[in-house]
């Protein structure tokens, strides 16, 4: 609990200062139920709770892809971040992602059986980069886009493990030129392992531009 309340704080923090628009972390929310500001877009989500947090779940079965929207309608100078908790059994890895600007939009995806990081924007895969994943832990996913200049948009991300220090610099990066899709921020999975799959401490923020 102890360590729970310093990063519930430190996640405060951050998103105060990075001028939160929407933030999260299920305490409040009614168990066995899906809080009325997540749109579930496919999936039988359900705000569960263990040694005093509550967390958003997403069932192990059946297997497929699985998401909810979150947060305002945004698309440029804005970061998603959420923690997420997946697990591998044997050959079989979890995917997890949080994505900006809706279902078209882009996506930070975590990959654990290719060890990588990929960037999506709908259904297609723009660039990947190398990740040390490990089973069973909590993972902190943080996506932003920023216009860099007119027509031209900075897409980055980073992924690293509760308890360690944010990374300064992103762990992946892509420019694009086309506008981002107006949209409300996403989260999902596709729950290979077959165990069940959790989310929580949603942020969605305004960064500053340049």
């Amino acid at each position: 609990m102890i360590m729970r309340s310093i990063l519930a704080l430190i996640l405060t923090v951050t998103a105060l200062h990075a001028e939160a628009l929407y933030t999260n972390d299920f305490q409040k929310a009614k168990l066995d139920s899906v809080p009325d500001d997540l749109m579930v877009i496919e999936g039988q989500f359900a705000v569960k709770e263990k040694d005093g947090n509550k967390f958003l779940e997403l069932p192990g079965a059946p297997l497929d892809s699985f998401s909810f929207l979150f947060g305002p309608k945004e698309s440029t100078n804005v970061a998603v971040q959420a923690r997420i908790f997946a697990t591998s059994k044997g050959r079989r890895f979890t995917v997890f992602d949080v994505g900006l600007g809706g279902l078209g939009g882009y996506k930070l995806r975590v990959a654990p059986a290719k060890k990588q990081i990929e960037l999506y924007r709908g259904d297609t895969l723009k660039t990947s980069a190398p990740l040390q994943w490990t089973t069973g832990k909590w993972m902190i996913l943080k996506l932003q886009v920023q216009a860099t200049e007119p027509a031209k948009f900075t897409i980055s991300g980073k992924v690293w493990q509760e308890g360690a220090e944010e990374p300064k610099e992103a762990s992946i990066t892509f420019t694009d030129t086309e506008p981002p899709p107006r949209e409300r921020a996403s989260a999902g999975a596709m729950p290979y392992s077959g165990d069940p799959v959790l989310f929580d401490d949603l942020i969605v923020s305004r960064i500053a531009t340049k």
